[in-house]
């Protein structure tokens, strides 16, 4: 299994779908969010991605493809 730390940016109606419950459920990813700040128009969320390699790469495209902003990052500074 691989895992990644990832920034993801939402705008306009993607803050009111279920993006990261559908990334779980038909990518076979699992998704641990560390940091998250939604507001009405736009937010980020800060998550370890974890999967095959395959499913993780098959992952970040339909996140780019449904117009989500991805960012690899590296260790999230815990507060």
């Amino acid at each position: 299994m691989a895992r990644f730390k990832a920034k993801l940016w939402y705008e306009g109606e993607l803050i009111h779908e279920p993006v990261i419950a559908q990334l779980v459920r038909d990518h076979g990813v699992l998704v641990n969010i560390r940091r998250a700040n939604v507001e009405d128009d736009s937010g980020w969320i800060v998550c370890e991605l974890e999967g095959s390699e395959a499913e993780l790469m098959g992952a970040i495209d339909w996140l780019r493809a449904r117009g989500v902003d991805v960012e690899l990052v590296g260790d999230v500074v815990e507060s």
